[in-house]
């Protein structure tokens, strides 16, 4: 087709376009956009695990509260097996305002809200369980305070005036203000509920830490405000913390060590990941198992060869199981991955042990004293571990079903 025929040809299809549609956009091919909505008030991030029962339930709470705000509600889920991705899918297929991160391979409240505030479009971000425990109608008392106070971030609390903890025991009341207060080494200024999992943060805030985010463990709160470059503008709003109405609690006997963890990462991480360190203590443990499991069979006569040979294969299936439960607890392998991960640590570890002796024997055979040409045999050892288990045992699968 000549220049001047397609000249025609376009200005005919223009022609067209403009007897259906007289707007310029529509003489110049183009479709007009569509009206745009609102701008939000709050973007609400809620992490799931095992929720189905109480999604609907919050939402229509939720709504309630919030007459007269613009928000959205994007649930992270860890891809519970109790269909809770699902439930949240049939009531986004109706409400525009619900919105659902599937997350495949992946584990933790922490990475869960920073993955689910980075979708957030609204300029306020909240952050909330799905179990209930969080009141919802104090939502908009902290928007309030935080226009008023011209706070960066407002923190329900459950430990100034007007809070409580609600019906806890006495332990987990004790662990509770324990944690509130080691958690001031890390705060850089005075939060009477650092440990809080309730609270709104303004968009631009987060945006400045969340590069120095950890993401571990299960209190982000805390690891905002120890990651933030400059001191928070906060504000407070005192609420009492619910019972559960469905489903069972997420907190379990190593919440503490996370809490560690995210401690360690935000004191000495600069300088060790914190993965290493946790897998260095587990090594050292190891060692202990290893020495227990080799007295206890010499002091039964067996021969030192065969009694080597059984304490290192129980030492590294000790090892396995316990980094597979602490150090690697957001990519933990179960079922049939749990077998084939031993085989590919206890593979690592032997290539390891290799690399351990080598270096010792050739740093001892240069002079160097025998204490150190050991200790470097090990330290090249535990590092070649760490980084071989790391991408090769634990290695994390990425892939997310958004929807």
């Amino acid at each position: 087709m000549s220049a001047v025929a397609t000249i025609r040809y376009r200005a005919q299809q223009a022609a067209t376009l403009a007897k259906e549609d007289p707007t310029p956009s529509a003489v110049a091919g183009i479709h007009p956009e569509p009206q745009q909505a609102a701008p939000l008030d709050l973007s609400i991030v809620v992490p799931t695990f095992n929720e189905r029962a109480n999604v609907r339930e919050l939402i229509t709470r939720v709504e309630r509260a919030l007459s007269g705000l613009r928000w959205e509600m994007i649930f992270v889920d860890d891809d519970s097996p109790d269909g809770t991705s699902a439930e949240i899918k049939s009531i986004a297929a109706r409400d525009s305002r619900i919105r659902c991160i599937r997350r495949i391979g992946r584990r933790g409240l922490s990475s869960a809200c920073i993955e689910g505030m980075l979708a957030g479009a609204a300029p306020t971000l909240v952050v909330m369980d799905a179990d209930l425990q969080h009141d919802e109608s104090k939502i908009p008392e902290m928007f309030a305070a935080m226009q008023a106070q011209g706070a960066q971030l407002t923190i329900a609390s459950r430990y100034i005036s007007g809070g409580a903890i609600g019906n806890w025991d006495r332990t987990r009341a004790f662990m509770s203000r324990l944690a509130t207060r080691i958690s001031q080494i890390v705060c850089r200024q005075s939060i009477s509920d650092p440990m809080s999992g309730f609270f709104m943060i303004d968009a631009q805030a987060f945006d400045s830490c969340v590069r120095r985010l950890s993401g571990k463990g299960f209190k982000i709160l805390l690891d905002i405000v120890a990651s933030a470059p400059d001191r928070l503008r906060v504000a407070e709003v005192p609420y009492t913390f619910r019972e559960r109405l469905h489903g069972e609690s997420k907190l379990d006997s190593l919440v503490m060590w996370d809490f560690g963890m995210l401690l360690a990462e935000k004191t000495i991480g600069r300088y060790v990941p914190v993965r290493f360190l946790s897998f260095s203590l587990v090594g050292g443990a190891g060692v202990l198992v290893h020495m227990a499991i080799l007295a206890t069979l010499r002091s039964a006569n067996v021969n030192f060869v065969n009694s080597q040979a059984a304490a290192t294969i129980v030492s590294m299936v000790f090892n396995f199981w316990l980094n597979n439960i602490l150090t690697y607890r957001d990519r933990r392998l179960r079922g049939f991955r749990w077998f084939t991960g031993l085989l590919s640590f206890m593979a690592a570890c032997g290539l390891g042990a290799v690399a351990n002796v080598g270096i010792a024997a050739y740093l001892f055979e240069s002079n160097t004293q025998w204490v150190v040409a050991a200790l470097a045999g090990i330290a090249v050892g535990a590092v070649w571990n760490y980084a071989i288990t790391q991408l090769y045992t634990w290695g994390q699968d990425r892939s997310r079903d958004a929807c």
